[in-house]
Order: structure tokens, then C-alpha cells, then sequence
């Protein structure tokens, strides 16, 4: 009987000491936000997802170089003067753009988020995002290509520089050919003509002397 009084009075105090708890964090400030609907302000230098600003993007491989994991992968060709490269031919802070970039794929599956990449950048197109949550089903998914050349475009890109090239050494050729066939009139041989002029009475003389 005893013993049964005693579990009744360990359970209700158990319950209290919980239920004294819980009624203390009531009038508290809620520490929670309703995620996804709500977002707590992320620091400013928070490594998240990466993203490539291609409008400023000059091709310079930098990023590439300094990534310790190999995850960036750029392939770029010379565009032919005159042609202009993305949507301005200049970035937005007024440096030229000579290279086109058919290719510009960051793997984030093996990315460390080192953000080394985005110090060496001269035009400060690489950049940190506040995107942290992205989810796929396969690797693939993790594959993010940023170039905005189609295909099409690189073909077509690619040809046209091929033909300026093939331009270029027909008329080296030409020039080194009408050069070899151009006498110089610098290496021709020049004719010394001397003239023989009769000797003097005093030289006759110098001459007796001598012998």
C-alpha cells in the first residue's frame, strides 16, 4: 500500500518538475522560424554555391588554376577581330573580351567551397551565393554549366576563325613569296671602275730613286 502512494507521488511530481519547464519557455521569444517560408540573414562571407557571371567573364582560367580540386573545367578560342564576344564585347568594368567561352562547368559535387576561385578573378564574375540548399537524384544533377554559347553558336564561332587563320597564312605566304622574288638592290654587285691616271715626273723620279 505504501509503495503505491509512492509511484502516485514520483509521477506527478515527474510530470510537474516537466509541465514547470515547459511553462517557463511560454513567455519566452520563439528561437524557431517557420522554414522554408522564413530565412535567417546568412553572414556576408558564408561559402554557399557558386555562380559565374558570364557577361564578365573574360576567359582567363584563373579560377580553374587555383581550384585544389579540379572542379572547373573552361575551354575558350580566340574570336576574330572585329567580332564581338558575349553581348557588348566588354565587361562592366570596361575590360575587353577576346576570347570566346563554349565551355564553363563547375562540378559541385566536388567542390569544397574553398572560395579560392573567387579571389584571382580580375572581373569579379565568380562569386559566392547565399544558395545552399540544392538536392538531386544523380551526380550529373551536381554538373552546373554556365557558358550561354549553343552548340550552333561554337560551330559557327569556331569556323569563322578557322577561315581568318587560313586567311591570314595565305597572305603570309604570298607576302614571304613576292619578297624572295623582289631583287635588292642592296645585294646586287657593284662595278668599281678605276680609272688610270699617268704618273707624274716626281713619282718616275721616286721610283729611280727606290730601285
Amino acid at each position: 500500500m505504501k509503495s503505491y502512494f509512492k509511484n502516485i507521488y514520483q509521477t506527478l511530481s515527474s510530470i510537474m518538475a516537466g509541465m514547470k519547464i515547459t511553462f517557463s519557455h511560454i513567455p519566452q521569444k520563439s528561437v524557431t522560424i517557420q522554414y522554408p517560408e522564413q530565412r535567417l540573414q546568412l553572414p556576408e562571407r558564408e561559402r554557399n554555391r557558386i555562380f559565374v557571371n558570364m557577361d564578365d567573364c573574360i576567359g582567363c582560367d584563373q579560377c580553374a588554376k587555383a581550384c585544389p580540386v579540379s572542379c572547373i573545367e573552361i575551354e575558350t578560342f580566340k574570336a576574330v577581330p572585329g567580332d564581338i564576344v558575349g553581348k557588348t564585347g566588354v565587361t562592366s568594368n570596361g575590360k575587353k573580351k577576346a576570347l570566346f567561352v563554349p565551355k564553363f562547368t563547375i562540378d559541385f559535387a566536388k567542390c569544397c567551397f574553398c572560395q579560392l576561385c573567387v579571389f584571382p578573378c580580375p572581373t569579379d564574375c565568380i562569386y559566392m551565393t547565399d544558395v545552399f540548399e540544392y538536392s538531386v537524384f544523380k551526380r550529373d544533377g551536381l554538373i552546373y554549366e554556365f557558358s550561354d554559347m549553343t552548340p550552333e553558336m561554337t560551330i559557327e564561332k569556331k569556323k569563322k576563325l578557322a577561315e581568318y587563320q587560313a586567311e591570314q597564312e595565305r597572305k603570309k605566304a604570298e607576302a614571304q613569296t613576292s619578297k624572295a622574288s623582289t631583287p635588292k638592290e642592296e645585294s646586287q654587285e657593284k662595278i668599281v671602275q678605276i680609272e688610270l691616271k699617268p704618273k707624274t715626273e716626281e713619282q718616275k723620279n721616286e721610283n729611280k730613286t727606290e730601285s
